[in-house]
């Protein structure tokens, strides 16, 4: 075990402390009854919900939308944003005339597209897919350019003297100098598909864990509104993770 991972397994106590902070102090805010239960429930009421949905409910299915959702625009987003990030940061010339325009789109928020991509593909679950993956991009192609902005020159000598193709030269030495800020980029994208899919979905009018929310608001379903914020939050925690592992293996020969 590295010393990375045992910091890492010592933190969980921590982490796992602070959950249980917020969960007695919301405990304690609907026991005093300092907010009215129709606006914030008990957490015992909340878990009854989140139970009741995931078993009889259509809560599983709504879960398994968004998750799909997520997944399917960040990866296309993530092949996109390597493949464009690669050809970008490899040229000092397209970094800078495309430098100015990548600074312009980043920095427009995603959900703003939204009503001009209603307008082109309508409420449709391509639209939201297309948003997502356009939201998502950015982290992981941005973080891209920056990897193979930084090769080292000498490496780049390297490789001309061995006469390498470029092809040869992305593959073996560019994407390994990159991979670490491409793994970061991906997992800030991953936290962005998941924000956008569940508003597409409340925007949309989609299947998913956005709708579910959405449509408990407006009924005052309060128990059922913050099961599926848990849920989300669950997401959240559990593609981090996985990211985080896939980044320790991948990265473990550095």
């Amino acid at each position: 075990m590295t010393t990375r991972d045992r910091h890492g397994l010592a933190a969980v106590p921590f982490g796992l402390a602070g959950l249980a902070v917020l969960l007695a102090a919301w405990w304690s805010v609907t026991a005093l009854a300092l907010v009215p239960r129709t606006f914030l429930p008990a957490p015992a009421l909340a878990w009854a919900a989140l139970v009741r949905g995931w078993t009889v409910g259509d809560l599983a299915g709504q879960t398994a939308q968004t998750v799909l959702r997520m997944l399917g625009g960040w990866l296309l987003a993530s092949l996109a944003g390597v493949a464009l990030g690669s050809l970008v940061g490899l040229s000092a010339t397209a970094r800078r005339y495309l430098g100015p325009s990548l600074a312009f789109m980043r920095a427009l928020p995603a959900s703003a597209v939204i009503p001009v991509a209603i307008a082109f593909a309508g409420l449709s679950p391509g639209m939201v897919l297309g948003v997502v993956a356009f939201g998502s991009l950015w982290p992981t192609l941005l973080s891209t350019v920056h990897g193979f902005a930084t090769i080292d020159p000498r490496l780049r000598d390297v490789a001309s003297a061995l006469h390498m193709s470029n092809a040869a030269f992305v593959w073996k030495i560019g994407l390994p100098n990159a991979l670490a800020d491409i793994l970061t980029g991906m997992r800030l994208s991953m936290t962005v598909a998941l924000i956008l899919s569940v508003t597409g979905e409340m925007l949309a009018a989609q299947q998913g864990l956005g709708q579910a929310i959405l449509l408990a608001a407006r009924s005052f379903r309060s128990a059922d509104l913050f099961a599926g914020l848990i849920l989300l939050g669950v997401i959240g925690i559990a593609s981090t993770l996985v990211l985080a592992a896939v980044e320790r293996r991948c990265l473990r020969w550095r």
